[in-house]
């Protein structure tokens, strides 16, 4: 076992001594010693309920011979740090994250690992840590919150944000949004939509990472208890098998994964986290992949943000097993190995789907023939972007470009009555390295929306958006503005085209001889963990992330 360097023989003595001290014994120390790694937070509805999980897997670990040692993460809650200087943390956690793990484990050579994630960045980042230490490891989702009720309609966080832009608009009262924020988050659990959150633990249960059936229960469903002991136990039988993560998440696995989110009108931050996903892993995945999958995936599940439905909606109706067995018969997903022991395929035929359901379509009654987004190059981003379709009637606008520079300014425009239909919304300088850390654009997405211009107004934007934005949006767009992207030197005025069927994002100027001089802005961090990141992270178009294997591209631009 990895953990016998650690424990076995006379010189461990002190090691053995120490570990005794925390109340192991020598039968404990006999045993493989599995890491659990919890991102547990009270800073957040999300991840609020994940220390009482640990509980069940610690058992389920006991049960099946292992002796478990928790610890845990930092947390960003994107929900609560949106629209704020604190969002530039979200994406940067997600590799603090990812670090932590990998040095807890390392630094105890633990001999496998159980992953609890609760929020947007705390699945990938996990997801990333368990491949970069590819020892036998399960991934459990803390599950969603149930939805909130508001004048007899089920709501989430969702309708929070677009709310506010509705009250700036005279289109809500400030009582009404008042008694929609008391009720919209009930209790534990992560945002209910396939916002995030949802769409990455859909992805893990596709890639494989997650057993099929535990991540969909909702957090605080009486079942998730026994689901959590499970992984416990399962965790226990990759070892003894000694399968692992690098077997698992293939290239045709990562595929599926997409596929999932694709079917699912998932967020668009699942391309960021997936392409980050395969850099730790080594697999050979590009964005072209991401549309390629995408574009023969229909949309078969009527999901928030711009459809009906919620997560534990999904549970009821059979869970994701319904949605791959879908996809299975319909050949958009090929057969692959989980960590359930059984592989893709046996997981879908075992489904069992509720009858009636209406949140999972077949694929005849497909709510779209293609699937939730596409990448797009041009002009105004030759190393790609990313645009969500999900919920959009027209794959097609243009119109004067109207340019901020601060997410604020854009936000406090749209309030304002400023933005007007047609205008082609441009924030910049809020990418990877230019923000740092690449801010969500949900308060600004939801203002839109909420003022009556969803349709009416596009974004476009180096920096991402929240799995919760509808609309005619298009962000990671790379290179960024910090790197001397195109981005950087549209003006007010500019005609922008984005036209999702010919794959183009362009802008009708001379953007080349406004590039003459051009000098990068100076950090707005100099010191500590942004100033790092900003120094480090790659290109959106590469995952961002903080590291780059050999073979990849080096982020490109004036810069």
């Amino acid at each position: 076992m990895e953990s016998d360097r650690i424990k076995k023989g006379l010189n461990r003595a002190p090691a053995r001594a120490m570990l005794k001290a925390t109340g192991l014994t020598d039968a404990d120390l006999e045993k493989p010693l599995i890491a659990v790694a919890n991102t547990w937070t009270e800073a957040g509805p999300c991840n609020f309920h994940l220390r009482d999980l640990a509980v069940h897997v610690k058992d389920g670990i006991r049960k099946a011979g292992g002796t478990p040692f928790e610890f845990n993460t930092i947390v960003v809650s994107d929900g609560i740090s949106m629209g704020t200087e604190a969002m530039k943390a979200s994406l940067v956690s997600r590799e603090v994250v990812a670090d932590s793990i990998e040095v807890a484990v390392r630094g105890h050579l633990f001999d496998a690992v159980v992953a609890i994630a609760g929020c947007d960045k705390t699945i990938p980042g996990a997801i990333m840590a368990l491949s970069r230490l590819d020892l036998p490891s399960v991934l459990l989702y803390g599950g969603s919150i149930m939805p909130g009720q508001f004048k007899g309609k089920d709501v989430t966080i969702q309708e929070v944000f677009e709310a506010v832009g509705a009250c700036a608009a005279g289109l809500m009262t400030a009582e009404d949004l008042n008694e929609l924020e008391n009720n919209a988050c009930p209790g534990a659990g992560a945002c209910g939509g396939q916002f995030t959150a949802n769409t990455m633990s859909t992805a893990a249960c596709f890639m494989g990472i997650s057993p099929m059936g535990a991540n969909e229960v909702p957090a605080t469903h009486p079942s998730k208890a026994a689901q959590a002991e499970r992984c416990g136990q399962l965790v226990m039988e990759l070892l003894a098998k000694n399968v692992r993560p690098s077997s698992i998440m293939t290239k045709k696995a990562l595929e599926n994964a997409i596929a999932s989110v694709a079917a699912t009108g998932g967020s668009t931050n699942a391309v960021l986290h997936i392409m980050a996903i395969a850099r730790e892993l080594g697999v050979d995945l590009e964005l072209e992949d991401f549309d390629r999958v995408s574009t023969k995936t229909p949309i078969i599940v009527d999901f928030k943000p711009w459809g009906r439905y919620v997560a534990n909606d999904l549970f009821e109706a059979g869970g994701m097993a319904v949605i791959a067995k879908r996809l299975m018969d319909a050949g958009f997903i090929t057969d692959s190995k989980t960590v359930s022991g059984k592989t893709l395929f046996e997981e879908a035929n075992a489904a069992k789907e509720t009858e009636g359901q209406l949140v999972v379509r077949t694929i005849a009654t497909a709510i779209a023939p293609r699937g939730g987004f596409a990448i797009l190059r041009g002009s105004l981003a030759p190393e790609g972007c990313v645009v969500k379709v999900a919920g959009n009637a027209k794959l097609s606008f243009s119109g004067p470009a109207r340019c901020f520079d601060e997410e604020d300014d854009a936000f406090k425009a749209v309030q304002d009555g400023l933005v007007k239909a047609g205008d082609v919304v441009i924030i910049r300088n809020i990418g990877p390295k230019g923000a740092p850390g690449m801010p969500e654009m949900l308060a600004v997405t939801g203002a839109i929306i909420g003022a009556g211009l969803g349709g009416e107004v596009a974004l476009v934007t180096d920096g991402r958006f929240s799995g919760a934005t509808h609309g005619f949006m298009v962000g990671h767009v790379s290179p960024e503005a910090a790197r001397g992207g195109p981005i950087a030197f549209v003006k007010d005025g500019d005609i922008v085209t984005i036209d999702v069927e010919s794959r183009q994002l362009n802008v009708d100027a001379d953007l080349t001889s406004r590039m003459t001089g051009w000098k990068a802005k100076a950090p707005k961090y100099k010191t500590g963990v942004f100033a790092k990141y900003a120094h480090l992270v790659s290109s959106a178009s590469d995952g961002a992330v903080t590291w780059l294997p050999e073979k990849s591209k080096v982020p490109t631009g004036v810069g």
